[in-house]
């Protein structure tokens, strides 16, 4: 396993909610670290089995470790870890996380070559219309990582290791292979980066965490037509609890009447008005 292009690659941004962690549901704990969210699917329990979708920041893989111990107890690794995509916040810490739990990694087959050292992201685009984040990016990793055979494809069928009674659902656009999680029993989307609740380019926005739907973060996002799409096709599965990548968890009727907006009027809101990746 390789992670050299991560390992001092710390950032020095983070948001007034950093560290902190809640129940969104009775059994779906969202924990921010910096500026990204991961979640921990499984109630709260010594040795209930549990999933961890996404393995944040780098240099952050102690503090998931001890969120997740407080949670389930020790020595009681995930049943699975899933992957929405692999850019490098979403990855960061995924080698420190394999190394302690050995757990299985789970990703979308498009997103294999990203996570086995054959292809490299393209390079983010810190010329793209947004703001101070989005001009910080240029400072961002975007070299793939070689997690060798500890990564997975995810199951043809859309059932997620580990999480009976959820399926995973192809949302390209940020990435070839990003992927959403939907469970219809209570209606609970963990939607990565296919859509954000936080104007993730500028910076006080971020710092501030203040809610607000947004398309995925514009800096990395290479294919506008496709995210489009995928916002549509989560936007018709009527969630009544959201989870993203970046900003606070979405519920209910706030959730609906701006997931509705958001489709409605992604060229509007989403998509920047320059950019390398724009039309």
């Amino acid at each position: 396993m390789d992670d050299h292009h991560l390992s001092g690659k710390k950032l020095p941004v983070t948001s007034v909610t950093s560290g902190d962690g809640k129940f969104v549901t009775e059994d779906i704990y969202c924990f921010n670290i910096q500026i990204v969210n991961i979640c921990f699917i499984g109630k709260p329990a010594k040795n209930q089995e549990w999933v961890l979708v996404d393995a944040g920041m780098p240099g952050s893989g102690q503090k998931i470790i001890k969120e997740a111990e407080e949670q389930y107890g020790k020595g009681n690794p995930p049943a699975a870890i899933i992957l929405t995509h692999g850019h490098f916040d979403h990855i960061g810490s995924i080698v420190d996380l394999i190394e302690y739990w050995d757990a299985p990694v789970y990703a979308h087959k498009l997103e294999l070559p990203f996570l086995t050292g054959q292809m490299d992201y393209p390079e983010p685009d810190s010329s793209v219309e947004g703001g101070m984040v989005a001009k910080m990016s240029r400072l961002f990793p975007n070299e793939g990582i070689d997690l060798d055979d500890h990564v997975l494809q995810l199951p043809e069928d859309g059932s997620v290791p580990g999480l009976p009674g959820w399926k995973w659902i192809w949302t390209p656009g940020h990435s070839p292979g990003h992927i959403s999680l939907f469970r219809e029993s209570d209606r609970s989307l963990i939607a990565g980066d296919a859509f954000v609740t936080v104007k993730q380019e500028n910076l006080y926005k971020v710092i501030t965490q203040e809610k607000e739907i947004s398309g995925p973060p514009r800096y990395l996002t290479t294919d506008w037509a496709a995210a489009k799409a995928s916002v549509l096709k989560l936007e018709q599965l009527k969630p009544f609890a959201a989870m993203t990548g970046h900003g606070r968890p979405m519920i209910g009727t706030e959730l609906e009447e701006n997931l509705a907006r958001l489709a409605r009027d992604f060229d509007n809101i989403a998509v920047p008005d320059y950019g390398k990746f724009v039309d």
